[in-house]
């Protein structure tokens, strides 16, 4: 067995994988020509963020079984591609959530007390003792955006500073932030009672831009704000205008969403009330011990083994058991995604029904495929078919699983409610032929939709002419409808109106199409 290593890895890595017995090629700083010339020699690839594992790349890997990425992100690869030709992506998750809680933790002790500003001067040959006064954090309270794996250590580190903690995080259910006693509260309000404000969540659809101009305005004045997580979830024009007018006191980032960032392309360098560091979030030589070793590890035990663990793109199952539900896991993992989507509010309970002759098999990988899904629009590569359970688990959300041999219309069936504290939502789904998964109800609609790609819901009054509205607002709007279905509820004349587009429906288009007579609601996915 052969593992080319493509970018820097600590030596730990290389040491696990050669007394694996595997060979070892360490190159880091090829170039994508000389990547692709040279992989079809390996079974493994282990890469970090350098590396672009493309479609491209993976025709040209004849050979290639696994690709590791040592830390979170899978920005670089194309799993469906990687999918498609049956390689394992897997990722190392955990390796450097401390590291990046730490950084927040430092960028708001160096705010709280100028130091970078004070060293700049300094460094310049002056001595400005009265300008750099700073301020105790101290029975100040800390707010935090994402109170998941890094934003509770985060916490955990403010409350050993004695400082009062509040969360921001609609999918965290109460019980578990009181557990890690954090007070959870909404968006605005931890903009308006925060001290220091730290961000701990993945760019998503759901986040891009979520900390903006409305944002910066409710906080206080000499407020602190950091934001270690990704870049594009802080709106930088808007962080540029508030730290500009002085609306807030300071900011750090350590991420930004054009990298490598300079002062031509992000005029916040030249602030200063602003600090800043070169996405180091996970740069200690404990954590890329870390994430070398446990990549190293997971790789090796593929190879070796068989065994797979932190894969993004395939559950631990048997080829038998994978040939009896792997549509099924498919159908779940699809399911997950859009009740994340739907639900509004902490999830607090999950159940599952197995209907049919599904019900006599080893569904075990179908409800892990489900929690995947479930998380990812959330969580994005932070979550995988291992520790997907873990999070569940840790969110305290309980899962109540049943079977049955009785289903109204299919052979089998997948059915799937999911409780908040707001409200439930159901969603039945089944698989056509051998592998086709299919929507056939949602809530009390019956439809038959495939649940993949960018989508629009539509909830509408029976009546004439709202498909033919919806349809021409989309077009006037540019939005390509590639399939079409409709559900009816007769006792209420309601119906829903399930479309798949060519792209994702943008925030202004779902106002316009709200503002249709007759149409009820509308909401965008992507699945």
């Amino acid at each position: 067995m052969r593992v080319l290593i493509s970018d820097n890895l600590a030596p730990i890595g290389v040491e696990m994988l050669e007394n694996a017995g595997i060979e070892v090629d360490f190159r880091p700083g090829l170039s994508p020509d000389e990547i692709k010339a040279a992989i079809g020699e390996y079974e493994g690839l282990i890469i970090r963020s350098a590396t672009k594992v493309t479609a491209d790349l993976l025709e040209s890997a004849g050979r290639l079984k696994v690709v590791g990425r040592a830390g979170i992100g899978l920005d670089n690869v194309d799993v469906p591609a990687a999918s498609q030709k049956g390689i394992i992506v897997m990722n190392a998750p955990d390796g450097n959530a401390t590291t990046t809680a730490e950084l927040a933790i430092s960028m708001m002790m160096s705010l709280s007390r100028n130091i970078a500003q004070a060293t700049a001067s300094m460094k310049a040959g002056r001595w400005e003792k009265k300008k750099f006064m700073g301020r105790e954090l101290t029975g100040k309270t800390f707010g935090v955006i994402g109170i998941g794996r890094i934003g509770s250590i985060a916490a955990s580190r403010a409350q050993g500073l004695k400082m009062k903690t509040i969360a921001f995080d609609p999918h965290m259910p109460k019980e578990v932030a009181e557990r890690l006693g954090v007070e959870l509260v909404d968006l605005l309000e931890l903009a308006g009672r925060s001290d220091v404000i730290s961000v701990h969540v993945p760019l998503t659809k759901e986040t891009k831009n979520l900390v903006s101009t409305e944002f910066f305005d409710n906080m206080k004045a000499d407020a602190l704000f950091v934001d270690c997580a990704r870049g594009g979830v802080c709106d930088e024009d808007a962080l540029y205008e508030a730290l500009k007018s002085n609306k807030i006191g300071a900011a750090a980032l350590d991420v930004f969403s054009q990298e490598p960032t300079t002062l031509e392309n992000c005029p916040l360098l030249g602030l200063d009330n602003f600090i800043c560091t070169p996405h180091l979030g996970a740069s200690t030589s404990e954590a890329q011990e870390n994430v070398a070793s446990a990549i190293a590890e997971q790789v090796a035990d593929y190879l070796k083994k068989g065994t797979v663990t932190n894969a993004v793109n395939v559950p631990s199952v048997s080829d038998d058991v994978l040939a009896q539900v792997g549509p099924y896991i498919t159908l779940g993992e699809m399911l997950g995604n859009m009740h994340m989507q739907l639900a509004k509010g902490g999830i607090q309970e999950i159940a599952i029904e197995y209907g049919g002759n599904l019900a006599e098999l080893d569904t075990t990988s179908i409800t892990v495929a489900f929690l995947k899904g479930l998380f990812t629009p959330i969580l994005k590569d932070a979550v995988n078919y291992v520790n997907a359970p873990i999070i569940a688990r840790d969110r305290g959300i309980k899962i109540v699983e049943s079977r049955t041999d009785k289903t109204s219309d299919f052979i089998n069936t997948l059915s799937i409610g999911v409780s908040t504290d707001a409200e439930k939502n159901v969603l039945v789904g089944t698989v056509f032929g051998k592998n086709e998964p299919r929507l056939v109800r949602l809530n009390n609609f019956r439809l038959e939709a495939l649940p993949s790609g960018p989508m629009l819901l539509v909830f509408n009054n029976d009546v004439p002419g709202v498909i033919g509205a919806l349809g021409t607002e989309l077009g006037r709007s540019g939005v390509n409808i590639s399939r079409m279905t409709v559900g009816r509820e007769i006792e209420s004349k309601q119906n829903i109106i399930f479309l798949g587009t060519d792209q994702l429906i943008p925030a202004e288009v779902l106002e316009r199409v709200r503002a249709i007579d007759n149409i009820n609601g509308a909401q965008g996915f992507d699945l």
